[in-house]
């Protein structure tokens, strides 16, 4: 039977040996992934450089033509073009329109609910609207 210090000195060669090949594995995982990033980088440099040159040559040359002359798929050059980083324009100011509000600044998104939204879950669709013949109907006398 080994000894205490036999058991505590093959633990010791067991971990050391366990814990260079840790050491490896991780060493090696990180250079990868610092490769990995770098050429990333180099990737989305090319692809903006792509975009800018497709979006240059819009004046000449359409995508679709573009693609064909190059044997590109025309979704990667429209990929391409929409990945570019646009130049900024200047920002606008909200307009302002006069309603029963005030001045009430506007937006593209209108805040009031549609009938729909504002009906319960229990209202259908059919119930929550008037019948157009109750209408004509109603007009006619």
């Amino acid at each position: 039977m080994a000894t205490p210090e036999e058991i505590r000195q093959r633990v010791e060669e067991a971990d050391t040996a366990r814990s260079a090949r840790r050491a490896a594995a991780a060493q090696q995982v990180g250079e990868l992934a610092q490769r990995r990033a770098e050429i990333v980088a180099q990737l989305a440099e090319v692809e903006r450089e792509l975009g800018e040159v497709v979006a240059g040559a819009q004046d000449v040359i359409d995508v679709d033509e573009l693609a064909a002359f190059t044997d590109l798929k025309p979704s990667d050059l429209t990929g391409w073009l929409a990945g570019r980083k646009p130049s900024r324009g200047k920002r606008r100011k909200a307009t302002t329109t006069t309603g029963a509000h005030g001045d009430v600044p506007s937006s593209s998104g209108s805040r009031a609910q549609a009938p729909e939204q504002r009906r319960s879950s229990g209202d259908s669709p059919v119930a929550a609207r008037t019948d157009t013949s109750e209408l004509i109907g109603a007009r006619a006398s």
